[in-house]
């Protein structure tokens, strides 16, 4: 939505992609999972959706910034279209956003894909509009690249990209299991596979979490991760530096009450990058390898997790 008498500034990026146009707009149609596809994007919130209207809260990179909005979408699945604008108040030198995704055919029979934003800057002021403008650039090309990567996939997307679940029961109280999780700074000390870990925060309820884990075979994998924070009850993160194997890593920590008690789940979605899987695991190595590779590891460390922090938990007396 245009703010009165600011000045528009406009953008628009494209790209052709190899796939059919439900397949697509679906990739865009699902904002739950931009931060696990598209490179820039941290963690959404879906706030609302009511037929074809979405208020979402969104955490994203710009211009190496991690910065966070809510925005409002209106979903035309007849048409492939989806518009949306930011409401406000926005952060400053941002005045206005908003924009369109619209899926069409290309003149090679193959699927455009137009991605367009109109943006005002505060006093129109030529260093924001440089600065807005690059960070549309930058996260346009890195999401239109990202949905031609994950829809010309086809049918491997499946086997490349999986979810799984740990959970176990928690002895002590939900809020102590949250300041384990969420103290991740004396994760040092208090697990056996993470030997040095730097947090910073940024903003209340954002983390950066640079860690180093150890494997069982004794190699050491250096990953970075940005984490928001929902206290008492979830933190959502995202790795931005990875393990060879893996192209994407998303998760989270949620606490639940459930018919049978309070709850700790760990979760983790992955894709893995298949080039990497022969280096990594030997040659003659499948897909399906991989995957049993990775679910254990990430399964295993989880545990190891969750045991600590519900013995942390059972053991805390409060003062």
């Amino acid at each position: 939505m245009r703010t009165l008498d600011a000045k528009p500034h406009f953008t628009e990026h494209s790209i052709t992609i190899s796939a059919s146009p439900d397949a697509v707009y679906d990739i865009i149609s699902d904002v739950t999972k931009w931060p696990h596809f598209f490179t820039p994007n941290i963690h959404v919130e879906l706030l609302e959706q009511h037929d074809a209207q979405e208020r979402l809260r969104m955490w994203a990179f710009a211009n190496d910034e991690i910065r966070s909005w809510m925005s409002s979408r209106t979903l035309d699945p007849d048409a492939r279209r989806i518009t949306f604008h930011q409401e406000g108040p926005p952060k400053p030198p941002l005045l206005s956003m908003g924009g369109a995704w619209i899926v069409g055919p290309s003149s090679q029979g193959q699927v455009l894909l137009r991605f367009t934003h109109e943006f005002t800057v505060v006093d129109d002021d030529p260093e924001g509009v440089d600065w807005l403008t690059r960070a549309t650039d930058r996260n346009s090309e890195a999401e239109l690249a990202s949905i031609k990567r994950i829809a010309e996939l086809g049918d491997k997307r499946d086997q490349l990209v999986f979810s799984f679940d740990d959970t176990v029961p928690i002895s002590g109280a939900a809020e102590n299991v949250y300041e384990f999780l969420h103290q991740a700074q004396k994760w040092p000390d208090r697990l056996p596979h993470v030997s040095r870990l730097i947090l910073e925060e940024p903003d209340p309820n954002l983390q950066v979490m640079e860690m180093d884990t150890k494997a069982p075979d004794g190699s050491v994998h250096t990953t970075k991760s940005i984490r928001v924070c929902f206290p008492p009850t979830k933190i959502v993160y995202k790795q931005v530096t990875l393990p060879k194997l893996m192209a994407a890593h998303t998760g989270h920590w949620l606490l639940e009450e459930t018919p049978r008690g309070p709850t700790a789940t760990s979760r983790h979605t992955v894709t893995l990058r298949e080039s990497a899987i022969e280096d990594v695991l030997g040659p003659g190595a499948t897909i399906d390898d991989a995957r049993q590779y990775v679910h254990r590891a990430l399964s295993g460390n989880s545990g190891i997790t969750l045991d600590a922090a519900n013995s942390f938990a059972a053991g805390r007396k409060d003062i």
